[in-house]
């Protein structure tokens, strides 16, 4: 596959967010590129130096693949959209705290930013994930909306990678029935695809009772899920001024990583579901 690119500056959460890079790249035989995004006087030679020290001691863990950094200037969230359409990348990693505006729980403008306007998936991991836990569990939400489904390819991906299972998790958002028809017919139409490719899933049917972030998060709790995978404009009439967007309340609030697919990156009708 493609190379996959990595937000990194030294960091605790871009430094788990590296070596999760490295077990994916691995897998996927990719080679990794480090972006770094330096401030305007900021020197370049100190970074360098750790940056070399730090692909050298993990040298050992590539299998035969290559881990090369890149130093860009200018504003994170625009230099890491644009490293990633440069290598025309298969996925992008950021740490939650390896970002300008990843400091607290809340994520910065900057930071959903890069999301909402990557070309590619981006793979958002908190340092504080139990990151020894293999990636056994993916919960993909599925609703009524026209682009739900777009993120299943790429969950399937990651599924087929690490032998995951898939819980495939119904969402009611409304009682009327046409809402839950579509719904139910979004969720058989990924069933037969994850049974064609041969991919362990599970199925459950939600009504939301709180909203669609808690509904989803409490479900991926419970069965200890190791990746939520979500549309970035996933939800729109759901979302709230104080919020912000579902995928916003998602990354905000999600201690487990959280996979982000915008709707043109996945062209549903090409599907085979």
């Amino acid at each position: 596959m493609n190379r996959v690119v990595v937000g990194f500056d030294f960091s605790s959460g871009s430094a788990y967010a590296v070596d999760l890079a490295i077990d994916i790249a691995n897998r996927w035989k990719s080679d990794i590129r480090l972006v770094y995004v330096k401030e305007k006087n900021e020197a370049e030679g100190p970074i360098r130096e750790e940056i070399e020290r730090r692909n050298a001691a993990v040298g050992p863990l590539l299998q035969g693949i290559k881990l090369e950094y890149v130093l860009r200037q200018g504003n994170p969230a625009d230099e890491l959209t644009k490293q990633a359409a440069e290598d025309n990348a298969a996925l992008l990693i950021v740490g939650t705290h390896g970002m300008s505006g990843m400091k607290t729980n809340m994520l910065g403008r900057n930071s959903y930013k890069t999301i909402e306007e990557s070309p590619v998936p981006v793979l958002i991991v908190r340092e504080d994930f139990n990151f020894s836990k293999k990636l056994d569990t993916i919960v993909v939400p599925l609703d009524n909306s026209d682009d739900t489904r777009q993120k299943v390819n790429m969950a399937a991906t990651f599924a087929k990678t690490f032998g995951s299972t898939i819980h495939l998790l119904g969402l009611y958002t409304a009682s009327a029935a046409d809402v839950r028809a579509i719904v139910n017919n979004y969720v058989k139409m990924v069933e037969k695809y994850l049974d064609k490719n041969e991919i362990e899933h599970v199925t459950k049917y939600v009504t939301v009772s709180k909203n669609v972030t808690a509904d989803t998060l409490d479900y991926a709790n419970a069965v200890q899920a190791d990746m939520i995978a979500i549309m970035t404009e996933q939800e729109k009439n759901l979302s709230s001024l104080i919020l912000g967007t579902y995928a916003q309340q998602m990354i905000n609030q999600s201690r487990i990583p959280v996979l982000t697919v915008r709707p043109k990156d996945v062209q549903t009708t090409n599907a085979n579901y």
